[in-house]
């Protein structure tokens, strides 16, 4: 596929079809464009209505062309476009973009029939596609504008290469970034991505050496895999994938039979599984363009404290704060950094994080350098942030100009004698964010290692990204080297042997769902199923008092609801009327439900009340919920989410990314807890997770009591659900 995104992005001649006079219309513009910016192939306008347009020839079909179109701009009518597409590929055309609306995003049955048909044809042409539904794109070594746009002032070739499903919003992130003085290479506007995707575009950007962030503006994800492998390349090669994430996703939280699936959305689930693939997801526009400004200037920082130098006290005051609401560590600075402070700035300096140092515009630039080298040495500190704005012209007097000779200067001597040696990242803070000028952008490029990271809130929330995504990079790289290898599930399949069913999700009985569970080796009671009363007596004696008694059947989802469950039952009466009450009780609730019988189970003593869980997501497939459990869990939703099939470290991480970390070790009187059991059981799940693939729709273990530490711990109630037998993959 890079072969076809270099095809689509590098054309060597174009043909636009459905060329109109209108010199404010999309075609019109999208020709300026290729003329702006001197495009070295010929570009052809299509219309049967004119015999010239825009002062050049106009042709009437593909076929009257002088030549072989390598490019289409297709902007006809949705019904149109799988002719022409099929038209121009026996003329021998590699590509083309689909402006047209009018596909699966109108969710029309006609929508859908077109969209499936385009796809059709692609697949027999071979063709390169873009879109439909889409704007265009920028290719700054292609000298390519199809984008309806006369705001970009220049094509360069530049560090950040940009694809969005959204035709106006991408773009126009895009004209952020070059308005700070950051050249984009690429702006892809994929639309629906019937043809190329986001995956095809991630790959090609990894092979271009000038690219070095790429940024992706997604509402769903196609072919989440082939996304997924595309991320990980990029991680490898040090390019790190910004994704803001749009049309958040309720299919994963309707109508969900577990507590998993009402917990679990697209959003959680992209952040576990796109996250260790190498993904940071961004909130918004200005958190992107903030981060990919850092990224673009700036290595990721070593260690994770912060060092703020200021001359404000105002921004002293907004740094702080902003520090701690994005968890950004300000530590001390150590004693010899100190020290240097005091003997630059006098004896009586009382230094603290941020500094804000007294006289500091008025000091020499020697001085500020060896404050900047201080703060460099400290190993406390991994990044810096420094409070100057970039002047907006020249000057308009003496003063002026002496201040903007100050402020470069100051930035070329850091540039010099830190940045371009490999010191800690420095950034530049401001009491607000301002827009360039001309002259900034300008007087920045002067100084690639120095990020704009605009004023405290913005500074400290690109940090809270930057360090997330540098730790993530550390975790994933253990997790590579500790992988746990997949396997085929024969417990999973025998049940699916025995539980065939047609379209929807189908949920197991809790003794079939314990049975999964004991085959990956997670702890449950001693525990019986009995057809009769006499057998559940039989069952309680032999298992031993206190016990535990359960209506089963497939359809009792929520047992505690249709007063099915009996606890702390300690001799045969009692067991005998749990039993009666049950079916009575199972009977009033629901006359549909036929008990195949009674789970009689070991009572577990109390202990600390967790929740395992799988979910099958839509996009991203299955992924793992850990948190706290029984009546915390609807409380609080304390939990966290993985990709499935990781190892010890970081289920270990899990734990302590919730509260439950805190009560393992004791809290208050309870605990410690069986932290070892948490693990293991944390990994099995993960691991049944990974073998069970697209079969299980989700699993529900709520609760797991964990028990006092060497006790173990014990899955009480469980529940797994099976995915549709026409989800799943042959």
């Amino acid at each position: 596929m890079i072969s076809k995104v270099a095809a689509l992005l590098n054309p060597t001649s174009v043909a636009i079809l459905g060329a109109r006079e209108n010199p404010m219309g999309w075609t019109a513009r999208i020709f300026a464009n290729y003329q702006r910016f001197e495009f070295e192939g010929p570009v052809w306008p299509i219309n049967p209505n004119f015999s010239e347009i825009w002062g050049v020839p106009c042709f009437s079909k593909l076929s009257d062309l002088p030549g072989v179109p390598d490019h289409l701009v297709v902007m006809r009518a949705a019904k149109y476009v799988s002719k022409i597409l099929r038209e121009a590929a026996a003329m021998g055309s590699r590509s083309a973009t689909i402006y047209a609306t009018g596909f699966s995003e109108l969710g029309t049955k006609t929508g859908f029939e077109l969209e499936e048909e385009l796809r059709e044809v692609i697949e027999e042409t071979g063709l390169a596609v873009c879109g439909p539904n889409c704007l265009g794109s920028l290719s700054a070594r292609g000298r390519a504008l199809s984008l309806p746009d006369d705001r970009i002032r220049k094509l360069i070739p530049g560090p950040v290469a940009m694809v969005g499903q959204s035709g106006t919003t991408t773009p126009g992130l895009g004209r952020t970034l070059i308005d700070r003085g950051i050249d984009v290479g690429y702006i892809v506007t994929s639309g629906n991505e019937t043809g190329l995707t986001a995956s095809d575009y991630i790959n090609y950007f990894v092979d271009d050496q000038d690219v070095r962030v790429i940024f992706c503006l997604i509402e769903a994800v196609r072919r989440p895999q082939e996304f997924l492998a595309a991320c990980r390349r990029a991680r490898s090669a040090g390019k790190p994938v910004i994704v803001l994430k749009m049309g958040l996703s309720e299919k994963g939280r309707a109508a969900a039979l577990a507590h998993t699936g009402s917990l679990v959305g697209s959003i959680e689930a992209f952040d576990a599984v796109a996250g260790e693939s190498g993904v940071i997801r961004v909130e918004s526009g200005d958190a992107a363009a903030d981060l990919i400004d850092f990224l673009v200037h700036s290595d990721l920082p070593q260690g994770k404290g912060v060092g703020v130098l200021v001359y404000s006290g105002g921004v002293r005051g907004l740094s702080l704060d902003a520090a701690h609401r994005n968890d950004i560590s300000l530590p001390n600075f150590g004693p010899q950094t100190v020290a240097k402070f005091r003997k630059i700035l006098g004896e009586e300096l009382r230094v603290s994080n941020p500094l804000d140092a007294p006289g500091f515009m008025n000091m020499p630039l020697d001085a500020v350098v060896s404050l900047m080298e201080a703060i460099q040495e400290d190993p406390a500190i991994g990044t810096i942030l420094f409070q100057e704005d970039l002047p907006p012209n020249e000057g308009v007097n003496d003063a002026n100009i002496r201040r903007t000779n100050r402020v470069l200067a100051t930035m070329e001597a850091f540039d010099q004698k830190f940045l371009q040696k490999g010191g800690k990242p420095v950034g530049l803070i401001a009491p607000a964010s301002a827009d360039l000028t001309e002259f900034s952008r300008q007087a920045r490029k002067k100084f690639p290692k120095i990020s704009l990271m605009n004023e405290p809130e913005r500074a400290f929330r690109t940090l809270r990204y930057v360090h997330s995504y540098r730790d993530q990079l550390r975790d994933t790289c253990l997790r590579i080297s500790n992988k746990t290898k997949l396997q085929s599930c024969p417990a999973l399949d025998s049940l699916l042997v025995a539980k065939e069913q047609g379209g929807d999700p189908f949920p197991l009985s809790e003794p079939e769902s314990k049975a999964l569970l004991k085959a990956y080796d997670i702890p449950v009671p001693k525990e019986a199923m009995a057809k009769n009363l006499g057998d559940a007596v039989k069952l309680a004696n032999s298992i031993g008092y206190p016990v535990v008694v359960k209506g089963v059947a497939s359809s009792l989802i929520h047992k505690s609801e249709a007063g099915a469950v009996k606890l702390s039952l300690v001799n045969e009466a009692e067991v005998a009327q749990a039993c009666k009450l049950i079916e009575k009780n199972v009977k009033d609730f629901d006359p549909s439900i036929q008990l195949e019988g009674w789970l009689v189970s070991k009572s577990i003593p109390a202990g600390l009340e967790l929740v395992f869980g799988i979910q099958r997501d839509p996009e991203m497939e299955s992924v793992v919920m850990f948190g706290l459990g029984g009546v915390w869990l609807e409380m609080f939703k304390d939990v966290t989410f993985a990709r499935p099939g990781f190892g010890e470290e970081k289920a270990s991480a899990m734990i302590e990314e919730t509260r439950v970390g805190t009560l393992l070790r004791g809290y208050r009187g309870t605990g410690p807890f069986d932290r070892q059991t948490v693990v293991d059981t944390l990994v099995s799940v993960g691991r049944l997770a990974a073998d069970g693939g697209d079969k299980i729709e989700s699993l529900d273990i709520n609760p797991f009591i964990a028990l006092p530490e060497g006790k173990g711990g014990f899955a009480v109630d469980a529940l797994v659900v099976l995915a549709p037998t026409r989800e799943r993959s042959v």
